[in-house]
């Protein structure tokens, strides 16, 4: 396959949802055919690319000092890519039931099927800049989103977005200078491409850009205390928040860590430095934080996003642990939180449009009318807890492994932490499971079935065979995030 064919899933929605805004499709039914027509057609031609492979890199053009846009496809990228080309149809499907009465449905899909494009770049990017560039045209497509409602809660939300985006966006764009300078290259080669001779003497120095850099791409991953602007993005439309807290922009900044770290400065110049406890340290606070705050918080999507915000920081931690089977861990859960949360934050957007409940304390009973949904949800909880059997048990006991294997004090905390963190997580999920089956109102009515259509029941229940798939079925997986680690693929 052509190195320039790369450029067909990362341009095919850009310009097919940007026609919906120049063209807007007003029919509904055609509105949706042309939209999960779109979305299959990408998700079918990047699968193709990640299994079939691509040859070499492709330089889109030619800018100052050097500098290229260029894609490729390695073995980050097929884990990212592979996550966003099997979840995006099924987030598409499950907007179309859920923004039926919200509005401007032609916008929210012309910058929902842009995102996705996005998205991509961001996968297939072959270096530094290309990687930065099209993560700011991510935050810029999904303003629009966040945004959606026009309403004053929204309004206020997207501004706190905006303004961590653009801050986080300034400590990382250092982080890309100083690999300018002090790098062979700003392409992305396993190992790091730090010039050791020019690097003689200023360690600290890059130490210290290290840590900014990471911290600037971690307000995407929402680590502590960058993290305010995700669980206040939970006013968007739920296909919105859980874009945002499972697919792609979290699970962006995630992939750009790991990228910064394994791929531009390199583990053998940052393993046993005062960095990686920094960014260690970082972690650890985030999961015991959010974990904490998740047990305090009463709006059903909010208490979801903190979740969020632990898990992610479960990634970054394995990730911070700078050996192979860290980097392995921090992959897997990179797939089963997208795999997990996508499914809670389905079932809770279920609840809110069927019934319009918003808040836990309303959920009493709410398993009695939405057995399907609420089943799911439990299903979920479970797998996030980490019950064996299910995909969260998989990535968690990576992640506690690699950290066993590194033995310093510091990664035996991480290891306690996660353990406490799961803990937190059974008390914040199934409080939830508990008031929807075993604490009811007051019947004085026939419970009505009030579980929804179709276009939400079919991705529910999908992903959660997945959660189960993954969790009894891992062994293909894990050995190709196993190769993926050692740079071999």
């Amino acid at each position: 396959m052509k190195s320039w064919m790369l450029l067909i899933p990362v341009l095919l929605p850009i310009i097919g949802g940007g026609g919906m805004y120049f063209f807007p499709i007003k029919e509904d039914g055609l509105r949706k055919i042309y939209v999960m027509g779109l979305t299959l057609l990408n998700s079918v031609i990047v699968f193709f690319m990640l299994f079939q492979g691509v040859e070499g890199s492709f330089s889109m053009f030619s800018m100052a000092h050097g500098l290229e846009l260029k894609f490729h496809i390695d073995g980050l990228s097929r884990v990212f890519g592979g996550i966003l080309a099997f979840l995006w149809p099924f987030a598409t499907l499950y907007a179309f039931e859920y923004m039926k009465h919200e509005g401007r449905n032609h916008l929210f899909f012309c910058f929902y099927t842009i995102t996705y494009g996005v998205c991509v770049g961001i996968a297939f990017s072959a270096n530094l800049i290309t990687l930065y560039m099209f993560y700011e045209l991510m935050t810029l497509s999904t303003l629009t989103l966040v945004i959606h409602k026009l309403d004053q809660p929204s309004i206020l939300a997207t501004v706190k977005y905006m303004v961590y985006s653009i801050a986080g966006a300034a400590f990382a764009f250092i982080g890309f200078m100083f690999i300018l300078h002090y790098g062979t290259t700003t392409d992305f080669v396993y190992g790091g491409v730090l010039d050791m001779d020019k690097v003689n003497g200023c360690e600290n120095l890059l130490l210290f850009i290290f840590v900014l850099t990471v911290l600037g791409f971690g307000v995407k991953a929402a680590i502590f205390p960058f993290h305010g602007w995700l669980p206040t993005a939970s006013v968007a439309p739920t296909p919105v928040t859980a874009l945002l807290h499972a697919v792609a922009v979290v699970k962006a900044g995630a992939f750009a860590i790991l990228r910064v770290m394994y791929f531009s400065f390199g583990t053998d110049f940052l393993y046993g430095t005062w960095a990686q406890n920094i960014i260690m340290g970082f972690a650890i606070v985030t999961i015991l934080f959010a974990s904490s705050r998740a047990v305090k918080e009463i709006h059903f999507k909010r208490r979801l996003a903190y979740s969020t915000i632990s898990n992610l920081s479960y990634i970054i931690f394995s990730a911070s642990l700078m050996t192979p089977f860290g980097l392995k861990g921090s992959l897997a859960h990179m797939v089963t939180h997208a795999v997990m949360k996508i499914t809670l934050f389905f079932c809770a957007g279920a609840v809110m449009h069927q019934t319009g409940k918003e808040y836990i304390y309303e959920l009493k009973g709410i398993g009695r009318s939405m057995p399907f949904v609420m089943g799911c949800f439990t299903l979920g909880s479970a797998a996030v807890m980490g019950v064996p059997m299910l995909c969260g048990f998989i990535s968690k006991w990576a992640i506690a492994t690699a950290a066993v294997r590194v033995g310093t004090p510091l990664a035996f905390a991480g290891m306690a932490t996660i353990l406490f963190s799961a803990f937190l997580t059974a008390v914040y999920l199934f409080s939830i499971v508990v008031k929807a089956f075993f604490r009811t109102e007051k019947i004085v009515e026939p419970v009505k079935n009030e579980d929804p259509n179709l276009y939400m029941k079919l991705p529910i229940a999908v992903l959660s065979c997945m959660m189960i798939l993954i969790g009894v079925w891992s062994g293909p997986l894990m050995k190709l995030l196993e190769t993926i680690a050692y740079g071999k693929l």
